[in-house]
């Protein structure tokens, strides 16, 4: 240890170390991130501007939104930079920050969506007192506690996995500061961190994940009693796209922070990050947005009011 230094930065391996692989990937990843900031900021847009989206449905997809374009900025951009430039370094500032905001937006994500399917649940099973429980003070409170839950458990995260002693090699075999992929970096028994790993994969996946089932479990007996069949399938419509973005973020989520750490392969971890923290927010307002008549409609509207500006 005594001819060992500090480690002040770090190197990302990135995707990929083959130059013409590289520049296509950095066009693919700057395609994707591009649809993906395009996607939410009008799905923002189209909230903001249309009165009939102003419910609570809406206003928890609008943070969804502002979550996800915030979350894939936390590393598309580092990303694209490691692709075009042949340097690859990170401060361990930067690194830690990059760590701190992966983990504070990915957990509000998991708040965020049993907060969302809590909102379903009482649409269909009491719809004539939704308007009073999920009144806008009740609203702003769960969405609150959504963003101070996820960045205050990622603090102690990050500060408990900065506060290792990183003093041997540099290589991070990642495409982003990734906590697991980081703590293979430290000079000291990861035993316990592996540990706060996994026991927060549990709170903030399992959980939440278990929460979002037992609701739709209560969600789909409330359906089955409805007698029409329009009202079913209404019923069922206002659900789809919430359960379709659920299944495609947890199940990600959940395979690569809740396995064994003899399990964890570099390139299969850097796929999965990929899926959940780029692929993911761009296919989440596109699910909301294709599946949903309320924000097609808003969408036609102010795309009526341009053409007709247009045309005065």
């Amino acid at each position: 240890m005594a001819n060992q230094t500090t480690v002040t930065e770090f190197l990302l391996l990135g995707l990929s170390s083959v130059p013409k692989t590289r520049f296509l990937l950095f066009w693919i990843f700057l395609v994707v991130y591009s649809i993906t900031l395009a996607g939410n900021v009008i799905i923002l847009t189209l909230i903001w501007l249309d009165s009939r989206l102003h419910t609570p449905m809406y206003f928890f997809l609008s943070h969804l939104s502002f979550v996800d374009i915030w979350y894939t900025t936390s590393t598309v951009p580092q990303m694209l930079t490691n692709l075009w430039s042949p340097k690859k370094t990170i401060s361990f500032a930067g690194c830690g920050a990059q760590i701190y905001l992966y983990l504070a937006l990915g957990l509000t994500e998991c708040v965020l969506l049993a907060v969302m399917a809590y909102d379903r649940s009482v649409a269909i099973c009491h719809p004539l007192r939704y308007s009073i429980i999920m009144s806008h003070r009740v609203c702003v409170m769960l969405a609150a506690a959504s963003w101070i839950f996820g960045f205050l458990l990622a603090m102690v995260h990050a500060v408990q996995t900065l506060q290792m002693p990183y003093c041997g090699p540099n290589v991070i075999n990642h495409f982003c500061c990734d906590i697991l992929a980081l703590l293979k970096l430290v000079c000291a028994d990861t035993h316990l961190n592996e540990i706060m790993v996994f026991v927060v994969g549990v709170l903030m996946l399992l959980c939440p994940f278990f929460f979002i089932l037992t609701t739709y479990i209560r969600i789909l007996a409330a359906i089955l009693k409805i007698r029409s069949a329009q009202g079913r399938r209404k019923a069922f419509s206002t659900c789809a796209s919430h359960v379709t973005v659920v299944a495609l973020f947890y199940g990600s989520a959940m395979f690569m922070y809740m396995r064994p750490g003899s399990s964890h392969s570099p390139d299969h971890d850097k796929m999965v990050s990929l899926f959940y923290s780029v692929v993911t927010p761009m296919f989440n307002p596109m699910i909301y947005s294709l599946r949903n008549k309320e924000v097609k409609g808003a969408l036609l509207k102010v795309l009526h009011r341009c053409n007709l500006s247009r045309g005065t």
